[in-house]
């Protein structure tokens, strides 16, 4: 089965899930919102890379009723949600794409994702890196609100045994969690250090983890203004 797929099964309860998957949901959040780098009544414009049903989107247009989104993702069904949740706001604007496979048009001042490019393997994490900084506006930022591999093999157990713990707590139903754990089975997840390094080797400056909880992280770089 594909991550498409997975996630097109998945896309009627993601939103209802996201705060069981998450053990550190509201700051997790948060922080992506408060490292964006604008007043409250700026105009600016936002990409949402993975944005699955377009929960991060929603939250940056709260704090932000001015500013203006691409919500893209490559699974329709989870776009469709987005839809919905978006049908009154001209504001906001699809792209059914798989982000790895195709270049990002268009100049953004932010670039956001959350909870999707673990999915990639090393080498496409890297170039996207490098598209995701050439598709900035000069200035324009990245927050990345992602999962981190442990620095050694024994602090990645103790990250998913925490995980596993708080999911098994959670009221989520037996098939929940076998599909949230087969999407699980599918994370490619890389070491915070290596992520960082990654952005400033794609040219980004000011480059710094702002939040981490376990391996939940938060972290950010900004294009140079030439």
């Amino acid at each position: 089965m594909t991550i498409k797929q997975l996630f097109d099964m998945g896309a009627a309860q993601y939103d209802g899930q996201r705060r069981k998957v998450i053990p550190c949901f509201d700051d997790f959040y948060k922080t992506a919102i408060d490292l964006i780098p604008f007043d409250t009544e700026d105009t600016f414009t936002v990409l949402d890379l993975g944005a699955g049903t377009g929960l991060l989107t929603a939250l940056i247009l709260n704090a932000f009723p001015k500013a203006s989104s691409m919500v893209l993702d490559i699974s329709e069904k989870m776009l469709a949600k987005a839809k919905e949740r978006f049908k009154d706001n001209d504001q906001v604007h699809f792209c059914a794409m798989d982000y790895a496979r195709s270049p990002l048009t268009g100049d953004f001042d932010l670039i956001v994702s959350a909870m999707s490019i673990h999915h990639l393997y090393d080498s496409d994490k890297r170039l996207l890196f490098k598209k995701i900084y050439n598709a900035l506006l000069p200035g324009g930022m990245f927050i990345h609100a992602e999962l981190a591999k442990g620095a050694t093999d024994v602090t990645e157990k103790i990250y998913q045994r925490m995980w596993f713990q708080y999911l098994k707590k959670t009221d989520l139903t037996e098939d929940q969690l076998s599909l949230i754990f087969e999407r699980m089975s599918y994370d490619k997840t890389t070491t915070l250090d290596i992520q960082l390094k990654w952005l400033k080797k794609a040219g980004f400056m000011d480059v710094d983890c702002f939040y981490k909880y376990y391996n939940f992280a938060v972290y950010a770089g900004r294009k140079l203004i030439i």
